[in-house]
């Protein structure tokens, strides 16, 4: 395809895209049809695959306009409606709302008495507002029914300090009875300041078409910017963070440091930053590698966690150990949990086998991981975590959708396709558990022909360069990647 018409093709595809985006987050499919909106979000990812491979042809010079004016249309869809497919953000205005009054945010659960004087109507409305879907019933000392949009209202917050201070600035800063808007605006600007990021990071390493691969997935629309999970704040921190770590670790590990302090999950790269640790060779240095990177992580986490420890009266870890137990981690016959070693092992081996499985991968990368490429270590454990533990909420991926974006490997994207599917089909499948089974199944296929393709393309660029039949060439220990290809 020429560059001329690639461009044409690629607008077209991003208009067709951000139109079926627009008609997902405005309709209230979620609880009405979910089985016409798993149909649009289907549309909608296969839009954004054909849309990133018709950038491959685009003229070098057009790959940024194209990828930053793509991220804000994707990102602006998520600003056409309230959230849709959940209530985690009205979660986040009660607790910028709390300590806005001086309140520490884990000391009361929303429907705690004690903060009565905080409610309003929106967020805890009355009569006939209870009925409607995602509202939750509370008790009130006149014997009324009540109810609130927050989720688990008789829990203590389980979101980590950064994030909590991430609402309270949001709250600061918002007009009164802006409601959850707020909240989605600063998920756009940090869903497009992220897709300006991975541009900048790239096209330092020689493209940026990989950089499409974040900003027009439709999971940012619909989870970075509609819902407004903090996810998105962490995961701006932690390309920030693999963005320098190979070059400045101490400020990569800051860095780091601040997205586990928003949301815990970013822990899981923490290998990835470390890539390359324990391979063979003069171990000189290698403690004070890791000290570099590690400890500003773990200042940053304890500096953050450290007012809110000195406010509070009650644990800063909130629900979390309740949230574990909930989602099934320590019971792998709840939410379908390890979905894929459960089709070969007994329920009782699955968390075992899990903590095997990433045991050796970490392994791998801190033996094998390539150093000048962090953000390739923390895709390959980041992604093998999902495949294990099979997450039903999709926001989770979209850390994966980060890494996926710095390192140009798109055949993880499946996994959080899969993540959608079994969040959103779920709900309109006979058997659920089949169905979330089942797309972690393709995308396990689809990671595994993305990395036989791979020794495909290399071991044919081996055969075809100068001297490849040598013994030399065929056990060199190094070799520079293939460019990011959608």
């Amino acid at each position: 395809m020429k560059p001329r018409t690639a461009a044409t093709v690629t607008i077209a595809l991003l208009a067709a895209l951000t139109t079926v985006l627009a008609t997902a987050v405005r309709g209230d499919a979620y609880f009405t049809d979910p089985a016409a909106l798993t149909g649009w979000y289907a549309a909608a990812w296969a839009l954004f695959a054909a849309a990133a491979w018709s950038l491959r042809s685009v003229s070098a010079r057009h790959v940024a306009p194209l990828v930053l004016a793509g991220s804000v249309a994707v990102a602006a869809t998520g600003l056409l409606a309230e959230p849709r497919t959940s209530s985690d953000a009205f979660r986040y205005v009660w607790d910028g709302r709390v300590q806005a009054a001086g309140i520490s945010p884990y000391d009361h659960a929303p429907a705690d008495p004690a903060l009565a004087h905080l409610r309003d109507p929106w967020l805890f409305p009355k009569g006939a507002q209870c009925a409607r879907p995602e509202r939750f019933r509370i008790a009130t000392d006149t014997g009324q029914p009540a109810c609130t949009r927050i989720n688990r209202p008789y829990v203590h917050t389980i979101y980590p300090p950064v994030a909590e201070g991430y609402f309270l600035l949001v709250q600061e800063l918002s007009p009164p009875g802006a409601r959850h808007k707020p909240l989605q605006v600063g998920g756009a600007l940090l869903a497009v300041a992220t897709s300006g990021l991975l541009l900048y990071a790239l096209r330092r390493r020689g493209d940026g078409r990989a950089a499409a691969y974040w900003a027009w997935c439709p999971a940012v629309a619909v989870e970075a910017v509609n819902s407004a999970h903090a996810d998105m704040l962490s995961v701006l921190l932690t390309v920030a963070a693999f963005t320098v770590v190979g070059a400045r670790r101490t400020l990569g590990g800051a860095l780091l440091g601040a997205g586990i302090a928003t949301k815990l999950l970013p822990a899981v790269t923490l290998p990835g930053a470390l890539s390359g640790l324990a391979a063979p060779g003069p171990a000189r240095g290698r403690a004070r590698r890791a000290l570099t990177v590690l400890l500003p992580a773990a200042a940053v986490v304890a500096i953050g966690y450290l007012p809110y420890v000195l406010i509070s009266d009650s644990s800063v870890l909130g629900y979390l150990s309740g949230y574990t137990q909930e989602e099934g981690y320590d019971d792998a016959t709840v939410k379908n949990r390890y979905a894929l070693l459960r089709l070969v092992l007994p329920d009782t081996w699955a968390l075992p086998a899990t903590l095997a499985v990433l045991a050796v991968v970490v392994g791998y990368v801190l033996r094998r991981g390539d150093p000048g490429r962090p953000w390739r270590g923390a895709l390959l454990v980041t992604g093998t975590a999902f495949l294990l533990l099979t997450p039903g909420y999709s926001w989770y991926a979209l850390l994966l959708v980060g890494l996926v974006a710095l390192d140009g490997r798109w055949e993880w994207l499946g996994v959080a396709m899969a993540g959608a599917a079994k969040y959103i089909g779920g709900r309109a499948a006979p058997d659920p558990n089949l169905l979330g089974t089942t797309a972690y199944a393709v995308a396990a296929l689809m990671v595994a022909g993305g990395w036989a393709l791979r020794r495909r393309e290399a071991a044919a660029t081996d055969r075809a360069a100068p001297g490849a039949a040598g013994p030399a060439r065929r056990t060199a220990p190094h070799r520079e990647p293939e460019p990011p290809r959608p």
